[in-house]
């Protein structure tokens, strides 16, 4: 019924709007939103549709919702958890459509013609609801279009049959909404041919018994939620069904799912994503009813820039779902998650820090120890980019030190420890100082098999799945085996099909290394600076002066777990040397090394079942680099022993070099199987898109007739078999080449071209109109294009030749995947013998660059020897002297000597004066020169130190409820009961924070445990004086102890007064007591109140007046006191 008259020009521009084209700018692969649009402004009547619902997850799964696909399916159990659903298999079985028909759509999208549906009784007249409608959807609902000639059946008023499939035609998304006016309806114009456009059906086949009403519907915003019409339809296409099983199936883990040359993700899932990534958030159609769901997604090349927020900054776990066409099928794929992406299971993304470690750590404990706090810890932990393995045991008390020096970025536990929050391995990890990301995996139990004793070494054995690291592990200890086991499923849980082959792990035994804990390794900020937690201004910033990424990594495991043997300090010492002495050959061993590729990391890429041509072209030209530097060196040697002048430090270089395995023949092989084109083949293969390098990682080349264009990647002459195909595609254009002429001479066309297109296919091509006389009239060409001048013929002996020739260079392509799938094969084959060569080389960059910053910071060699001395002669702290040097200061250096006759050292002074610095650098000349690296200092020797302890720095953890003296007292604890006579122990200001009684009487007995018990070599500095008293401090005695504290010896650093009453620092040690601390100095120097300062003055001469006259009464009876508590 007519209510409004239609205007005209209204009319026209609505017809000329139903024949436009589709907007240039709407894609269907488009993730943004086509809102308004500029001129010219269409208007067309707002209409009444269906009502569009959006769908969530949780509904999808909702059995009420799932489409009868047939009297197999069975009804899904009420919905409790998103981690206990699972999908019958006659859902996932039922479809095998691909997803390349199920595109989204903008919200704006081109408006499918109305399909014609009996008129109906008209229900009772009512009044237009005022709402935003979708400008896609006809009034009334959708209409059924007419399939055949038959007549369409009538439609009941309460059911809605499913859809057809029906064809719609494109229009232009240019419209404005406006006011709805009533309109008969009235048989719509049939669109062009050109126009149409097939509906996917797999989006419409689900059935719905849900009432037709008068719709009342909005456009739906992205940033809405979804919601689900308990009434509509539910998607039954592969996708669909892919997507639901998947996030049932891994519901710890964002789903992201490879469609073309997108990632997407959908669901309630979408919104978490788009937030976390600040990506846009959009919708999709998906199901019968015109139903949307919120979908986002991001195209593949940013996949690494993603990944890097959502795992590493947020921490999430992500389920790769990829896709794989089905074999010859053009549009039919097969998704499924091929690896969940966790911190810890990184291994060839481009974010990936090459010159640092990325360790998963698994930590197993005895479940059967009646006592938990004593239960022995078993620790595994595996780099996945690397394929190094290491175990250890542990201890409670000993966990955050192994955490310290480990790193790790994910640990693994097991899953009966997720809900016991109270376990104390829970607690141990929550008192971290540093956040771990912890995950949970099954144990697989271990045969009952006794350990045996094994080599702290690394092993070129081999694990290849979870029944062979049962088998390997059986030789370790019982918690050692859990860990490894652990570690294994683990990683067989998230890698799925990237499972790597693992080495039989390196047994890490506390008595061949320096034990370092946790406080030490933060205090003397070895990986990390204290302050920002970032590495400028640490230790191995400083030294480092590597060339290669497997040396980088060396020297982080050397500086946080020093070697204990004399033996192999002073062969990696003997290196040095070496090579400080010769500098000719340093800078030419450089210039090859510098060339040297990461192989560890490339063949791990290969057992991983991933890596490309690019890698194998790697793997051998490093192999070479590795030949030419091990010739270098024989040259060198030949030289030096004709002039007489070879020496003993050649013996260490030879044994460094005896664990080489010669792999020239592998160099030679992947030599004469590669082009020289083919690493810059593989380059354009990357930049034009992932599809364009096979899943096998050999780039495809295109089919095309014009074979100099292709590069080829394995040469013709490596096999016979490609060699043949070569000599024939050659035969092949060369017949090419003549039937072109003859035909361009017969028929006297010289614009004739011999042609293939993906439209015409094999044809012939002629330019000019007046070269088409002599071929319009022969029966052996057919015309199949005209335009212009132009023209194009089928001719039947160019369509047999120019398939021979797509189909010989298709039969190349196939042989060099085969030749390269070999020669991967080979390599992996041979990875024990890469690796090992690979460790020898990270070695030698790590020496190396131990040779350069001995010469740039003029350090020296130290003499490291079994007894208990520490002798060091003008030392300097390494990290404090290279940022003075940055600013045009020097270092002032310090002696420090402790032998037998003083193992201990007191030291007083004022605030800034360089007491803490002294401290810090004898603890890091001796972690640095049991490295293996030069010192700075003039002369250095010490025995060998099996730990080191600091209790330096003060802070609060106010989140384990824990103030600053609380801290200090449980490190100054672990101190007293773990250190020993070859322990090196530096203290300062123990004792602070509580009063002055109680903080000397806890000093005392800190020095007293550590002379008596202990014995170990100390540095103690301290600012109460009368702890000097305490320990029977003898001026006569050369500024010792007496009695019983004979072994402590007292050194003081003082300031310079100037006229002006300024002070200045020397930075000198000299023997004896500094009684002054000079604290207001200070003060005055951070520039407090003038009037604060003169309240401090006068309260300092009043106490020193009231000390001076009871200082000697005072030190006297310290000193008995002393004296008695020390002789009982």
């Amino acid at each position: 019924m007519r209510s409004r008259l239609l205007p005209v020009p209204l009319a026209r521009s609505s017809k000329l709007f139903l024949n436009s084209a589709p907007h240039p700018t709407l894609s269907s692969r488009s993730f943004h939103h086509q809102s308004e649009r500029s001129s010219p402004k269409v208007t067309r009547i707002k209409r009444s549709s269906p009502k569009v619902t959006r769908i969530k997850y949780t509904d999808l799964l909702n059995p009420v919702h799932l489409p009868v696909l047939g009297s197999s399916v069975r009804k899904l159990p009420a919905v409790q958890s998103q981690a206990s659903i699972s999908l019958p298999d006659t859902v996932h079985d039922a479809t095998t459509r691909s997803l390349a028909q199920e595109t989204p759509e903008p919200v704006e999208s081109a408006t499918p013609p109305r399909r014609r549906r009996k008129k109906l009784d008209p229900p009772a007249p009512e009044e237009p609801t005022p709402v935003d409608e979708p400008a896609d959807v006809p009034k009334g609902g959708p209409r059924k279009k007419k399939l055949d000639d038959s007549t369409p059946e009538k439609l009941p008023v309460d059911v809605a049959k499913p859809r057809a499939r029906r064809k719609k035609h494109e229009e232009s998304a240019c419209v404005e909404d406006q006011e709805d006016v009533p309109k008969p309806r009235r048989r719509r114009k049939k669109p062009e041919p050109s126009h149409v456009v097939e509906i996917d059906p797999s989006i419409y086949d689900g059935t719905t018994t849900a009432a037709l009403t008068k719709p009342t519907t909005r456009r739906r915003k992205a940033t809405e939620a979804p919601t689900f019409n308990n009434g509509s339809s539910v998607p039954t296409s592969p996708l669909a069904i892919d997507i639901m099983h998947n996030l049932t199936q891994f519901p710890h883990c964002i789903l992201v799912t490879r469609i073309g040359q997108f990632y997407e993700s959908y669901f309630d899932q979408a919104e978490e994503v788009a937030k976390l990534l600040s990506i846009k958030l959009t919708t999709r159609r998906w199901g019968g009813n015109g139903n949307r769901v919120a979908m986002c997604g991001f195209p593949l090349p940013h996949l690494d820039k993603h990944l890097k927020t959502l795992v590493q900054v947020h921490g999430r776990c992500v389920a790769m779902c990829e896709e794989f066409r089905r074999p010859g099928q053009e549009k039919e794929f097969d998704r499924r998650v091929v690896r969940i992406v966790t911190p810890g299971t990184l291994f060839d993304e481009s974010f990936l820090n090459p010159y640092d470690n990325n360790y998963l750590l698994s930590i197993n404990v005895n479940s059967e120890s009646l006592d938990l706090e004593s239960a022995q810890l078993g620790l595994a932990w595996i780099d996945v980019s690397t394929g190094e393995v290491f175990s250890s045991t542990a201890s409670y008390d000993t966990l955050q030190d192994d955490l310290a020096r480990i790193s790790p970025r994910e640990i693994v536990l097991d899953e009966s420890l997720q809900a016991q929050d109270t376990h104390p391995l829970q607690k141990a990890l929550s008192q971290s100082a540093q956040r771990h990301f912890i995950s949970y995996a099954p144990q697989t139990p271990l045969k009952d098999t006794q350990p045996t004793p094994l080599p702290a070494a690394p092993s070129d054995a081999v694990i290849t799945g979870l029944d062979a690291a049962t088998e390997f592990v059986s030789s370790f200890a019982g918690n050692e085996q859990s860990a490894i086991s652990l570690l294994t499923s683990f990683l067989r849980q998230n890698l799925l099909e990237h499972m790597p082959v693992l080495s039989l792990p390196s047994r890490e035994s506390t008595s061949s290394r320096m034990q370092i804990d946790a406080h030490t390794i933060r205090a003397l900020e070895i990986k990390a600076s204290g302050w920002s937690g970032s590495k400028r201004g640490t230790l191995l910033n400083t030294i480092r002066r590597n060339i290669t990424a497997g040396g980088s990594r060396l020297l982080a495991r050397w500086l946080t777990a020093p070697s204990t043997s004399a033996k192999e300090i002073n062969a990696r010492l003997s290196l040095v040397a070496f090579f400080i002495a010769r500098p000719h050959l340093h800078a030419d061993v450089l210039t090859l090394l510098v060339e040297a590729a990461d192989v560890t990391r490339i063949v791990q890429r290969f057992l991983l079942g991933r890596g490309d041509v690019g890698d194998l072209r790697t793997v051998a030209s490093t192999v070479d680099y590795w030949r030419a530097i091990h010739e270098r060196i024989r040259l060198e040697k030949t030289i030096e022993f004709a002039e007489a002048t070879g020496g003993v430090e050649w013996a260490s270089l030879e044994d460094l070099f005896s664990r080489l395995v010669d792999l020239s023949d592998l160099s030679a092989r992947i030599g004469s199987a590669l082009t020289s084109s083919s690493f810059d083949n593989e380059d354009v293969a990357v930049e034009g898109g992932a599809e364009e390098v096979s899943s096998s990682g050999l780039p495809q080349p295109a089919l095309t007739l014009n074979t100099s264009e292709i590069k080829w990647t394995i040469c013709p002459e490596f096999s016979p078999h490609l060699a043949a195909l070569h000599q024939q595609l050659k035969s092949l254009i060369d017949d090419r080449l003549r039937l072109e002429t003859t035909m361009q001479t017969k028929f006297n066309a010289p614009s004739l071209t011999l042609r293939n297109s993906p439209g015409l296919g094999m044809h012939v091509h002629l330019a000019r109109k007046k070269d088409q006389a002599g071929i319009v009239g022969s029966p052996n060409f057919v015309a199949v294009q005209e335009s212009g001048a132009t023209k194009s013929f089928v001719h039947q002996d160019w369509s047999r030749l120019g398939n021979r020739i797509l189909e010989t260079t298709s039969f190349i392509t196939s042989a060099e995947r085969e030749v390269f799938e070999t020669l991967r094969a080979e390599v992996t084959s041979r990875f024990t013998h890469l690796r090992r060569n690979a460790r020898v080389f990270d070695e030698l960059d790590a020496l190396m660059g131990f040779a350069k910053l001995a010469q740039e910071m003029n350090f020296t060699r130290p003499m490291v020897t079994e007894d208990t001395s520490y002798h060091i002669v003008n030392g300097r702290h390494p990290t404090v002297e290279q940022g003075l040097l940055e600013s045009g200061r020097s270092f002032v250096p310090n002696t420090v000597t402790l032998d037998e006759s003083s193992r201990v050292r007191l030291h007083t002074g004022p605030n800034m004066a360089g007491k803490s610095t002294l401290l810090r650098q004898t603890a890091l000349i001796a972690i640095l020169g049991q490295a293996g690296s030069y010192v700075p200092a003039d002369i250095a020797q010490w025995g060998v130190v099996d730990r080191v302890f600091s209790r330096v720095g003060a802070h609060d953890d106010l989140f384990q409820d824990q103030s600053t003296f609380m801290v200090e007292m449980i490190e100054t604890a672990e101190i007293l009961r773990s250190a020993t006579p070859r322990s090196l122990v530096i203290m300062d200001e123990v004792g602070r924070g509580t009063t002055v009684n109680e903080g000397l009487a806890i000093a005392f007995a800190t020095l007293h445990h550590l002379v008596t018990v202990s014995k170990s070599r100390v540095l103690f500095a301290t600012h109460f004086h009368e702890l000097a008293d305490m320990l029977g401090y003898d001026l006569q005695e050369k500024h010792r102890g007496s009695g019983l504290f004979s072994s402590v010896s007292f050194y003081c650093s003082d300031v310079d007064e100037t006229e002006d009453h300024r002070i200045t620092y020397s930075y000198r040690v000299q023997p004896g007591l500094n009684r002054e601390s000079h604290g207001l100095k200070v003060a005055q120097i951070a520039n407090m109140p003038t009037s604060a300062m003169d309240i401090a003055s006068q309260a300092l001469s009043l106490l020193k007046r009231q000390h001076e006259r009871d200082r000697a009464p005072r030190a006297r009876a310290l000193q008995d006191l002393g004296q008695l508590v020390a002789s009982s």
